[in-house]
């Protein structure tokens, strides 16, 4: 029998997430109260417009434009407004009256995090977001708390439904990229400006909430290396899955190793990237996201599920609420959040990974040989080369992280060079590509896309 208070839970915002935690909470409070062992009082939902339409048909008595208001004397407070401002300042003033807080804001998180948990430490409050990762895949909790003990080494993530939508109808759908975004608005899967997905901003926020939890490190949205997807070209997606690949935007975190195998530091990055079909990223369609870590004892893992949508974060939002609710039961502090490993955040520049570039070159003896010497020289190894016979000129723009002499007159015959590396170090490679657009005997970098997960 519960006999613990009523616990009031304020709510700020009522979009496709707030509107669902709103009804399914009004909808299970008893069985959630049951679990959490107090009652859970839905005492307001803020909103910046009364008749605005929602998901959820939601008591009219509990909308309120004054979310200040609404915070004062809440224990718990749900925070899924999103964006920087007002929730920033909103958690803040929430944090600071002793309240607990939910959020699904990565945003929030990647950009004023440390400051948040800061006070939460401070007054002994606890800051709950296992929805601002993956939606309603549990990955914050087994990150934070299941492989506290464990040494993460590697994550690579599939964090965003829209480009992972993307590039699954390129790959299977054979749609060209407008296409499938155009797809993507038709069916709700991309917001009328999807500019935080496609350029990666999105998936880079997410990248930087999980490195600081794996590595224990503060690791700064600032400091993550972002490309999105928007170069990415259909003959690009064909020409990856008749070399048994596909491409995919990964949100990678990992340790960076010295030639000596000691650590350097952890870095970040979000790119599109090649994974072999075998790899179990590959296959993750449509907007669901997975992340796949290697740890030092628990070997590889993956967590696989919807990433996106209100009632899935809203599992998610409740489940921290529920968590909440029962810290509240049992008493005593929040938990900190564990940054003090302090490693060095290193640039893109300092991590090996592996490359297959494409190059368009004259056909004509001694080109072979003069190309392997540029990738020699810069200190890239060559492990594997696939040359075809163009049928036209090579022509036209650069890749993605490609590069374009221009124009070069050549005339007579081109081919297609398709040359794998094994591992080199990102600053090499760059170096290796900027001497390749520039010599004489290559007309085109077309692409240059890294090799993940092997």
């Amino acid at each position: 029998m519960i006999e613990y208070r009523n616990l009031r839970v304020a709510i700020l915002g009522a979009g496709a997430v707030g509107a669902q935690v709103a009804s399914m909470l009004l909808r299970n409070g008893e069985e959630l109260a049951q679990r959490a062992g107090a009652g859970l009082e839905l005492v307001g939902v803020a909103v910046r417009d009364l008749d605005a339409p929602r998901t959820a048909e939601l008591p009219r008595e509990l909308l309120t434009t004054d979310a200040e208001r609404l915070i004062v004397g809440a224990d718990i407070v749900v925070e899924l407004i999103g964006g920087l401002e007002p929730a920033r300042t909103l958690l803040l003033q929430a944090i600071g009256s002793g309240a607990d807080v939910v959020t699904a804001n990565k945003a929030l998180l990647a950009t004023h995090g440390p400051e948040l948990f800061d006070l939460a430490e401070q007054v002994g409050a606890q800051l709950y977001y296992e929805a601002a990762v993956g939606g309603a895949i549990p990955i914050i909790r087994p990150l934070r708390d299941s492989l506290a003990g464990d040494r993460v080494d590697r994550i690579l993530g599939i964090v965003n439904g829209t480009t992972n939508f993307i590039l699954d109808r390129m790959d299977r759908e054979g749609e060209s990229l407008d296409a499938a975004l155009t797809t993507a608005r038709e069916l709700g899967y991309a917001e009328a400006d999807p500019t935080a997905d496609i350029t990666g901003v999105d998936a880079a926020q997410k990248a930087a909430i999980l490195a600081t939890l794996a590595f224990h490190t503060s690791v700064p949205v600032d400091s993550v290396h972002r490309e999105g997807i928007t170069e990415v070209t259909h003959a690009q997606v064909a020409a990856a899955r008749r070399a048994g690949y596909v491409i995919k935007l990964l949100a990678i975190c990992e340790r960076v190793l010295g030639a000596d195998g000691a650590q350097r530091g952890v870095s970040a990055r979000v790119h599109p990237a090649l994974v072999p079909v075998g790899h179990p990223l590959a296959t993750v369609h449509g907007v669901n996201n997975a992340v796949f870590l290697e740890a030092e004892a628990a070997g590889d893992l993956m967590f696989y599920g919807a990433g996106a949508g209100g009632v899935p974060t809203a599992s998610a939002v409740l489940g921290d609420l529920v968590s909440a609710a029962r810290r509240h039961v049992a008493g005593g502090p929040g938990v900190a959040e564990s940054t003090r490993a302090e490693l060095p955040v290193l640039p893109i520049g300092d991590v090996r990974t592996r490359y297959r570039i494409t190059l368009h070159v004259p056909d004509r003896p001694g080109v072979l040989a003069t190309v392997a010497g540029v990738f020699s020289d810069h200190g890239v190894s060559v492990e594997a080369v696939e040359q075809s016979i163009d049928e036209s000129p090579a022509g036209g723009p650069g890749g993605p992280g490609g590069a374009d002499r221009g124009d070069t007159g050549a005339a007579g015959p081109t081919a297609t060079l398709v040359i794998g590396t094994h591992e080199a170090a990102e600053r090499d490679l760059g170096a290796c590509v900027d001497a390749l657009a520039a010599s004489d005997v290559v007309d085109r970098v077309e692409s240059v896309l890294r090799v993940e997960g092997l």
